[in-house]
């Protein structure tokens, strides 16, 4: 019996862990993704002025993490890594505020 559990148990740790986000994006993708979430910015927050983009990763949906500056605050954005969507963002305090026409829909980017 207890063999029995042991092996469920592994089955169900080598289950999640094949189910992780372990992707790798390719340097074309992490581009793409950075040029729109760089649009995303422009388009729909206040006084975008300097944008600098440091370390990129795999979120846990499956989906590519772009993070980095917007005039000195720090961000990070979800994107959805083949339509290039801006899934969510995360930011700082200092970060620049949303324009009051892109507060309750997303404005085109």
């Amino acid at each position: 019996m207890r063999q029995n559990a042991i092996i469920c148990l592994l089955a169900f740790l080598i289950g999640c862990n094949v189910n992780s986000s372990t992707e790798v994006y390719d340097d074309q993708t992490i581009e793409k993704a950075r040029e729109r979430v760089e649009s995303y910015f422009r388009h729909n927050y206040e006084d975008v002025g300097k944008v600098s983009f440091i370390e990129d990763t795999s979120d846990p949906m499956g989906g590519l993490m772009i993070n980095g500056t917007v005039n000195g605050a720090e961000f990070s954005a979800s994107v959805e890594p083949n339509q290039f969507i801006v899934n969510s963002v995360g930011e700082t305090e200092g970060f620049p505020n949303v324009k009051e026409e892109c507060r309750e829909k997303v404005c085109d980017y």
